[in-house]
């Protein structure tokens, strides 16, 4: 599927400041985006001039930007996205969220950034998405020598790094004598 012209744009775009038109007004905050325009974070005043455009709204959880499933999946596919809820709403991230710490026991990894996540998705966020759309992109060049570094010649490009796994069995340490 196509990459559409506003997804680059949505995902570099700076949502929850003041806007600079309206800045007067009490809903000020900027967390809506036009996707016929493809312009700015826009707020709830600004919406007037575009009230025949297709507007998504952005949130906020834990000072990251997401967008509600029903609203992104009626102009994006979102197929192997990670869905979280939140506040009984299905979300997904637009860009990835950085993990201080590779997590225990982790069974699926985001292909791009290696965040765990907790379901069999491919992807973190909608940015990590695009990321993975812009690298199946490769020329057959690239992909011939990309497949040709994995060990295992079955398995797909991006699954070839290597991921962290167990050394072995655990053993107990000997007994010490008294």
């Amino acid at each position: 599927m196509a990459r559409p012209p506003w997804l680059k744009p949505l995902l570099g775009t700076s949502f929850f400041r003041q806007c600079k038109s309206h800045g007067d007004s009490n809903k000020n905050e900027c967390n809506m985006f036009c996707l016929d325009c493809i312009s700015d974070a826009l707020c709830s005043s600004c919406l007037l001039v575009h009230r025949h455009h297709r507007i998504i709204q952005i949130r906020r959880s834990s000072y990251h930007d997401v967008i509600r499933v029903s609203e992104i999946q009626k102009v994006l596919d979102i197929g192997g996205v990670q869905t979280y809820v939140i506040n009984g709403a299905k979300v997904v991230f637009l860009n990835h969220r950085p993990q201080p710490r590779p997590g225990k026991g982790v069974t699926y990894a985001c292909e791009i950034c290696d965040r765990s996540l907790q379901d069999p998705a491919r992807f973190c966020s909608l940015g990590c998405k695009m990321a993975g759309m812009t690298s199946n992109r490769k020329s057959s060049e690239d992909t011939h020598i990309a497949s040709s570094q994995c060990m295992a010649p079955q398995t797909p490009p991006s699954s070839c790094r290597t991921r962290r796994r167990r050394k072995g069995i655990p053993q107990r340490s000997p007994m010490g004598s008294c």
